[in-house]
């Protein structure tokens, strides 16, 4: 069931804005991948189907995700992560460039509020309220084995919390929510390059969300 849902993301047309500036950046490109072909269509989630950690992240980036065709993918962001799952053990190595590099994930899947890269990383509501509808696809096929969800931002918290119709849920960094579905939210700043760079967000910060989730997650059980 996955597998339709991540086709009907990749043939998603609902927002022109979006499409065009996907097209766009896979056309204009950048010196440094001069020589790719992108990917420059909306990207879906990965990871492991039966996942007990679920990780929402903003978009796409423009030139990692877009061009790689795997969110969090050949970009900053993506190195923060990899390098975090590998570290926890939910992934077989720490890098993520491309998607055949043999990088797995175990018991964590991960995808976006947004699935098409945005243009200044900053989607419209409409676009966010178009994407809702696949986030929300592949959050109920993969609920009955979630335990913990991590969501990177603001927009992903927001974009969670209005699925499920969560009210007076505050983001903040490392906040931990007990859903009455048994679930557990942890709320995280994103690993952007303006988080990291100015140490808003450090490495202790971030890997301390990963840790805590795996400890979690061991100790729900459905």
């Amino acid at each position: 069931m996955l597998e339709t849902s991540h086709n009907k993301i990749i043939e998603c047309k609902l927002c022109p804005r979006l499409s065009k500036y996907i097209e766009d950046v896979g056309q204009t490109k950048v010196k440094r991948f001069y020589n790719e072909d992108y990917w420059s269509k909306p990207v879906p989630g990965y990871g492991d189907f039966n996942a007990s950690i679920i990780i929402i992240g903003l978009a796409p980036a423009a030139h990692g995700g877009n061009r790689t065709g795997r969110v969090f993918t050949g970009d900053s962001s993506g190195d923060w992560l990899a390098r975090a799952l590998y570290v926890t053990g939910f992934a077989s190595k720490a890098v993520s460039i491309s998607k055949n590099d043999g990088y797995i994930l175990n018991s964590v899947y991960v995808t976006s509020a947004v699935k098409c890269a945005p243009p200044k990383n900053i989607p419209s509501l409409n676009e966010i309220f178009n994407c809702s509808q696949h986030l929300n696809t592949e959050l109920k096929l993969l609920e009955s084995t979630t335990k913990v969800i991590i969501t990177l931002g603001k927009l992903a918290f927001d974009s969670y919390c209005k699925i499920y119709n969560l009210k007076k849920l505050v983001f903040g960094h490392r906040k931990i929510y007990n859903l009455d579905s048994g679930k557990i939210l942890i709320s995280s700043y994103h690993p952007s390059r303006r988080n990291t760079n100015t140490g808003i967000l450090t490495w202790d910060m971030w890997i301390d969300i990963f840790n805590v989730a795996k400890s979690i997650s061991k100790n729900i059980s459905y």
